[in-house]
C-alpha cells in the first residue's frame, strides 16, 4: 500500500505559530524530512513530538529525493518541512514534490504560516495582483539584468532579502525602480519584529544608522501603469532621471515600455 507525502507549514519565528493539524500531522507521520534537523528540533521538543527525522536541504537533494520517495513506496507516510513556512517557497520542496507527482504518489498540504503574505498583508501596498521573485541573484551583472526585467512591473513586488546585503539591495532598487514606496517587513512574528513604509530613500537612510538585522522581506510599489494616450518619451526619461534612476537605465526602461529606438532615445536626451 502506498504511502503519503505531507507538506507541513511551521512558524516562521514564533513557535505558538503552528496549527492543531500540523502537530498531529507531525505526530502520525513514521519520518519527516527537515531542512535542518537541529532547527526543527526545537520545534518538535516544544510539542512533544517523537517522530524520527532526516535531513532534505539544497546539498543532498539528489540523493534524497529518492530515499525519501522509496520510503513512501513502502508505504510509509512522509512530512516534509522547511526552517520555516512552507516548504518549497525559497526553500526545499518543489523537487520533492515534483518526484512525488510522477510517481502518482498522493501529496497533501497542511498549511501554515508564510513571510511572503505575512509582509505582503501589512505592508499598505496593493495585495490584489503582487509577483514574488525570492532573493535577488549575488552575481553583480544577473542583480543587474534581473532587476532591469522587474522595472516596469506594475503588480506590487516581493523580495527576500539577507540583512548583509540589505543595504546593497536598497541601494540597486532605487537605481532601477527610482524613489518607490516600500514597505521593509524585519524578523515577522519575532520579539524584534519591525514593519518599515516609506520612500527607499528613507529606508536607505534608517538602515544606513542602524547596522541591518534579522531576516527581511521587501514589499515594493509596482510601477505605475501608463495611460493610452501619446505619451513624450523624452519628458518620461526626465521624470525617471529626477526620481534617482540614471540616465542609461531611464533611457532603456522608456525605450522597452513605449517601444521606441533606445538610442535614438539616448541621443534626443543627451543634453538634458
Amino acid at each position: 500500500m502506498a504511502g503519503h507525502l505531507y507538506i507541513v507549514g511551521t512558524p516562521i519565528g514564533n513557535t505558538q505559530d503552528i496549527t492543531i493539524r500540523a502537530i498531529e500531522t507531525l505526530k502520525s507521520v513514521d519520518l519527516i524530512a527537515c531542512e535542518d534537523t537541529r532547527h526543527t528540533k526545537i520545534l518538535l521538543d516544544k510539542y512533544d513530538i517523537k517522530t524520527p527525522t532526516t535531513s532534505y536541504h539544497k546539498f543532498n537533494i539528489r540523493t534524497k529525493t529518492g530515499y525519501i520517495i522509496d520510503k513512501i513506496k513502502q508505504g510509509k507516510k512522509v512530512a516534509l518541512v522547511s526552517d520555516a513556512g512552507m516548504p518549497g517557497i525559497s526553500d526545499p520542496g518543489q523537487e520533492l514534490v515534483r518526484a512525488a507527482a510522477s510517481e502518482n504518489i498522493k501529496v497533501e498540504v497542511i498549511p501554515g504560516a508564510s513571510a511572503l503574505i505575512s509582509a505582503l498583508s501589512v505592508s499598505g501596498l496593493k495585495t490584489d495582483r503582487f509577483a514574488f521573485e525570492g532573493f535577488l541573484p549575488a552575481k553583480p551583472s544577473s542583480r543587474k539584468k534581473f532587476l532591469q526585467s522587474l522595472a516596469n512591473e506594475e503588480r506590487t513586488i516581493v523580495l527576500y532579502e539577507a540583512p548583509h546585503r540589505m543595504l546593497r539591495t536598497l541601494d540597486d532598487l532605487k537605481e532601477h525602480f527610482g524613489d518607490r514606496h516600500i514597505c521593509v517587513a524585519r524578523e515577522l512574528t519575532k520579539k524584534f519584529e519591525e514593519i518599515s513604509r516609506g520612500k527607499i530613500t528613507e529606508m536607505i537612510k534608517k538602515f544606513s544608522s542602524a547596522r541591518p538585522r534579522g531576516e527581511f522581506v521587501i514589499v515594493i510599489e509596482g510601477e505605475k501603469a501608463v495611460e493610452k494616450v501619446k505619451v513624450d518619451p523624452e519628458l518620461l526619461v526626465k521624470d525617471l532621471v529626477e526620481s534617482g534612476v540614471s540616465k542609461s537605465n531611464a533611457v532603456k526602461i522608456v525605450a522597452k515600455r513605449l517601444k521606441v529606438p533606445k538610442n535614438e532615445l539616448y541621443r534626443t536626451t543627451l543634453n538634458d
